[in-house]
């Protein structure tokens, strides 16, 4: 078997040096192309996660389109991120005196409807960039779900896919102005997930609450009801997957198959994750007086999406404070969200990618390896860099989306009708059920 192995790997290895030029026919840049594929393919396995982690904790009667939407989001949102979304990210906007491509600051403005038959270095780097691009829209999904319109959730992932992801992305990984600061973000915590939260957030809040979960009582006292999901074990499942897939989110993002630094990132994103679970595990109980199965799967996710943006600049045992700071959090900003700002986050999505996003990205300037970042600032620099990041891609996020959704609102519709809410989105957006031959009892 382990000949066979070999036999296999080294067949890939020629198979892919043979699309390069002639004068760079090199294992590196074999095995740079197999090792970004490999990541790019374990991160497109996060869609999956994504889909078991909302299903699981919505309920039954919605699970058909809570799948529906992981994977229509990614078949439109490849398609617009082929098309508008890549020449706004990484396009350019001239050439120099020397003939050399001119990166814009805030936006490109090339390589739209990139279609080319003789570019491997392209085909590489775009197969590896779309599968994030699709991870800042799915991320919207569980905040949304079990009360949006099908088609308008759609518009809503061609729009982020095209532009409102790709354009802040340039600000940051293709050369803008953020870059040019200092500013770092290895794998996207800000870039993708906070992205991904500030949407979530605000289409959380134009929809509305789901029916039942909030109601005023006589007194004018609003009462929030806890609508659990109906599947804890598919939903553990998901984080399973979405951890797995977060080893080419994270490990990929050195961008070169024979980087050391490999082992150093997904080390690092081991122990936080290992450590945001313990922490919102132990903070919970303590809370709850139980120990709180969706705030310790959050946690976990915490952990990942809070190491994201410094798992290639921070020593493990900085790593594993990162964790524990995010697994607190996120057991904070999930009940802050849904008891004092009553927006209702079936999944914890804002509270996952948003905050935990905020705090990853900040944690660059203050656990970060100088040495590594090497960018010239100091310790108070590197923060300042980092805090200006997340307000500004915050507001680009919020803003852009919020008027998405308005206007999404204001002409198809943004949400179900309340009877068709109450049968669930299975039978009335699909005429299909998850779990035909059940019979599915609700109350709301």
């Amino acid at each position: 078997m382990r000949k066979k192995f070999i036999v296999l790997a080294v067949l890939i290895l020629c198979v892919t040096v043979s699309g390069f030029a002639e004068d760079e026919y090199t294992l590196e840049n074999a095995l740079d192309m197999v090792w970004l594929f490999l990541g790019a393919s374990l991160v497109f396995i996060m869609q999956a996660g994504f889909a078991m982690v909302e299903t699981g904790l919505t309920r039954a009667k919605n699970a058909t389109n809570i799948v529906m939407k992981n994977l229509m989001d990614f078949c439109f949102g490849a398609i617009v991120y082929w098309a508008i979304g890549w020449g706004f990210m990484y396009g350019t906007v001239g050439l120099d005196a020397a003939g050399d491509a001119i990166p814009g600051k805030f936006i490109g403005l090339s390589d739209f409807f990139k279609n080319i038959m003789d570019d491997p270095v392209y085909y590489r780097d775009w197969f590896f960039q779309v599968v994030f691009a699709a991870t800042a829209a799915t991320i919207v999904s569980g905040a949304m779900a079990e009360r949006t319109r099908f088609k308008s959730y759609l518009i809503y992932t061609c729009f982020i896919s095209a532009v409102i992801y790709p354009i802040q992305g340039h600000w940051i990984w293709g050369g803008g102005w953020l870059s040019e600061l200092g500013f770092h973000d290895f794998a996207g915590s800000t870039v993708v997930h906070s992205v991904g939260g500030w949407a979530a957030l605000m289409g959380a809040l134009v929809l509305g609450g789901r029916l039942g979960k909030y109601a005023k009582g006589s007194n004018g006292v609003v009462s929030v009801r806890a609508i659990p999901g109906h599947n804890i074990p598919l939903a553990m499942l998901g984080v399973f997957l979405l951890w797995f897939g977060w080893y080419g989110f994270n490990g990929a993002s050195t961008l070169s198959g024979s980087s050391p630094d490999i082992a150093r990132v997904c080390v690092t994103t081991t122990l936080a994750a290992s450590a945001g679970a313990i922490s919102s595990l132990v903070f919970s109980w303590i809370w709850f007086k139980k120990p709180d199965a969706s705030m310790t799967m959050n946690g976990a996710l915490a952990g990942l999406v809070a190491i994201t943006a410094p798992c290639g600049v921070v020593s493990p045992g900085a790593a594993i404070i990162i964790g524990l700071v995010g697994g607190v959090l996120v057991v904070l900003s999930v009940e802050f969200i849904d008891k004092v700002l009553k927006i209702d986050d079936p999944v914890g999505a804002c509270s996952v990618h948003l905050t935990c996003g905020i705090w990853g990205t900040l944690a660059v300037g203050i656990f970060g390896d100088l040495s590594i970042l090497d960018n010239g600032l100091t310790r108070s620099g590197q923060i300042g860099a980092q805090a200006l990041g997340v307000v500004s891609v915050g507001a680009w996020a919020a803003v852009t989306s919020l008027i998405l959704f308005l206007l999404i609102k204001a002409t198809v519709g943004l949400r179900v009708d309340p009877k068709e809410e109450l049968v669930g989105l299975d039978i009335t957006e699909h005429k299909s059920e998850a779990y035909a031959g059940f019979q599915i009892f609700s109350n709301t």
